[in-house]
């Protein structure tokens, strides 16, 4: 519930973003009306508002391609910014940091090699960890695959389908909500199972680092300067309103600074990222709410980018 909260109030400063960004740039971006839209939609869900609002608004192909490496820049220096937020002391100062405090307590809590220096040690593990951990990713994610796609004939998606159709079809269908859920299925019915895998954590951090490194693939410096350099100063005045109304509302309600942190992560980036940096900041209890949040993400961006879109084009 909290950082459902958190996250609906960063969405609003999504919206506010688009429109006052807009009110700055309009005279001198085409088709901003409309990119507003697919800004709001894409920073308050993710790529696939991003693609179907550009669709639902006409964009330009020329356009949503420079909106497109904006969009991937930004997101990427936006993220060096929320992975160094915990390290400044003034965040640390003034806001709570509950899970922070917990994971560098571990790191020198005993001597058994607990936390986050124990991370990085060496670790023992065989070939049949490497194996289990490997085949038992696949099989999660062939699960989840196929449960998806069950849903998908179930609840369709239909252009003429009601708002709670469209929820169903959007939560049920997501193959990332279904990982989730399955994985955490697995963890509580065979706990033994889980917990003898050595080397899991250590697989999938590396994984993760590989996921983070291909997001920053598609951002070049070089396009945005000779293509898109207003619409990359456009959705950072998105970004940056997102992250002052979520960091000013949360400190006046009290949420933690890791809260607020995965929240925007979510209105920018989506879930996935979201769930990639709570795993690589040791937030393991903020995971699974952090992807339920970011997946209502895929939901309301579409709305809220066609609301946006449609009142700046009037």
């Amino acid at each position: 519930g909290r950082l459902l909260l958190i996250f609906l109030i960063g969405s609003v400063g999504t919206s506010f973003g688009a429109i006052v960004g807009f009110a700055i740039f309009s005279k001198f971006i085409p088709e901003l009306s409309a990119l507003a839209g697919v800004f709001t939609g894409t920073y308050i869900g993710g790529t696939v508002n991003f693609a179907a609002l550009g669709a639902a608004f006409n964009v330009s192909t020329n356009m949503m391609a420079a909106a497109t490496v904006a969009d991937n820049l930004l997101m990427v220096l936006y993220f060096f910014v929320l992975i160094a937020i915990p390290s400044i002391g003034f965040f640390r100062k003034n806001f709570k940091h509950p899970y922070l405090d917990k994971v560098e307590s571990m790191s020198s809590k005993d001597d058994k090699g607990s936390g986050v220096a124990a991370f990085w040690a060496r670790k023992e593990m065989s070939l049949k960890d490497i194996a289990l951990a490997v085949s038992t990713t696949f099989v999660v994610f062939a699960a989840s695959t196929i449960v998806s796609e069950l849903f998908n004939l179930l609840v369709p998606g239909s252009e003429t389908a009601g708002p709670l159709q469209s929820i169903a079809h959007t939560f049920l269908t997501n193959k990332y909500l279904w990982i989730t859920t399955i994985s955490m299925i697995l963890a509580t019915a065979a706990p033994k199972f889980c917990n003898e895998i050595k080397g899991s954590n250590e697989i999938g951090t590396f994984f993760i680092y590989i996921f983070f490194f291909v997001i920053g693939v598609p951002a070049s410096v070089v396009e945005i300067v000779k293509n898109s350099p207003l619409l990359l100063a456009f959705a950072a005045v998105v970004v940056l309103i997102n992250m002052m109304v979520s960091f000013i509302l949360g400190k006046i309600l009290r949420f933690n600074l890791e809260e607020i942190i995965l929240a925007s992560n979510a209105n920018i980036g989506g879930p996935t990222t979201a769930a990639a940096m709570a795993v690589s900041k040791g937030w393991t209890d903020l995971v699974g709410p952090v992807v339920l949040v970011g997946t209502l993400g895929y939901v309301l961006g579409t709305y809220a980018g066609i609301i946006v879109g449609n009142i700046l084009g009037l």
